[in-house]
């Protein structure tokens, strides 16, 4: 159920991922749409919420002796933004990093930390907030830590939506302001944990907004509520 903050914060997030939705869904879609992306609290009630981290269970096989006690995969290292100026060779990059974690190797604080090192520095096209609901919670975290778990991911593809690029066709000075680009992202992510040979695997797709303005290297924007074709 949806709540209004009652932190100072929270009124100046709402505006934030307003305004990122706007600017980017004003090339996405048309402008009833829009309304009724910009009068949501950051939800969408049609978006199903992403899947839990998989963890092992009572129901789940116990690990024969012969299996190995540790993962195969080495622990690994806080994601880095690539330098780049391709829009959607960053949006893969983000993808890859959003769908990856390794309780082994950091904090959720150190992830959380180290995801907000993407967002753009122009405060008003960050949405930082979109970015921590793809982080396991604290509690959640703390869990999976004790099971040693861990998710890769693989990307398939990336591409500009269809309505964008239409958008930019019809509009090529549309992006020249916030130079923020729609990114559609697919791939799968797979998860493991201590004591087991293979873990699940899920496809997921993704659009973020990623900005690149000419003369500096891509920034991450934030999450889309919606995935856009």
């Amino acid at each position: 159920m949806a709540r209004h903050s009652t932190h100072p914060g929270g009124a100046s997030r709402v505006r934030r991922r307003a305004l990122l939705v706007a600017v980017v869904l004003a090339v996405l879609v048309a402008l009833a749409g829009l309304t009724a992306y910009l009068t949501r609290d950051g939800r969408n009630p049609s978006e199903p919420p992403a899947p839990a981290p998989i963890s092992p269970t009572a129901s789940s096989p116990a690990p024969s002796p012969s299996q190995p006690h540790t993962p195969s995969v080495r622990p690994r290292a806080l994601p880095v933004p690539p330098k780049t100026h391709d829009p959607i060779a960053f949006g893969k990059a983000a993808a890859a990093a959003l769908w990856s974690y390794d309780t082994r190797a950091y904090s959720q604080a150190g992830l959380r930390k180290a995801l907000h090192g993407w967002l753009t520095t122009e405060a008003k096209y960050a949405d930082s907030a979109s970015v921590d609901k793809l982080v396991p919670s604290p509690a959640l975290w703390k869990e999976m830590a004790a099971n040693g778990q861990f998710a890769t991911a693989k990307v398939h593809e990336g591409h500009f939506p269809n309505a964008f690029t239409r958008a930019l066709q019809e509009d090529p000075g549309a992006i020249a302001d916030a130079y923020v680009y729609a990114v559609t992202v697919s791939g799968k992510q797979s998860i493991a944990w201590k004591g087991s040979t293979a873990g699940g695997a899920e496809s997921r797709t993704i659009t973020v907004a990623v900005q690149c303005r000419p003369h500096q290297p891509c920034s991450l924007g934030g999450v889309m509520p919606s995935v856009a074709p």
